[in-house]
């Protein structure tokens, strides 16, 4: 089977970083994007299997971005970290996880994604 590749949006360099090397040494290729521009513009231009993005992203909404890469492509998995304790309403059916980043474990964002990915693949 080809490596799966995730799409990380996050306008933190070393959160984004960070991400990068979580998702690569699970076996992912990992494509980054610090922006919901830059994320739209990379989903056209690569497949991806899965988007893991920022709910609050410096210029634009994280939910304004899950929602546009939905309507591109309905299959793709979109996992949220918000810095939030809930999940808004309007992300239902939008979002496919949604996580805390101050309660995710590195080893449960990763199962969520792996997860994700498996389903919409099948």
């Amino acid at each position: 089977m080809s490596k799966k590749t995730i799409l990380c949006v996050e306008d933190e360099e070393l959160q984004l970083q960070l991400r990068k090397v979580l998702f690569e040494s699970a076996g992912f290729t990992t494509r980054l994007a610090r922006d919901g521009s830059e994320a739209l513009e990379m989903l056209e231009k690569n497949g991806v299997d899965a988007v893991v993005l920022d709910y609050r992203l410096a210029g634009s909404d994280g939910l304004v971005l899950a929602e546009a890469i939905k309507k591109k492509r309905p299959s793709v998995p979109i996992v949220v970290l918000s810095g939030s304790t809930s999940e808004p309403e309007e992300s239902l059916g939008v979002v496919d996880c949604w996580f805390q980043k101050a309660q995710i474990e590195p080893e449960e964002l990763i199962a969520c994604v792996k997860g994700l990915v498996e389903r919409a693949t099948a």
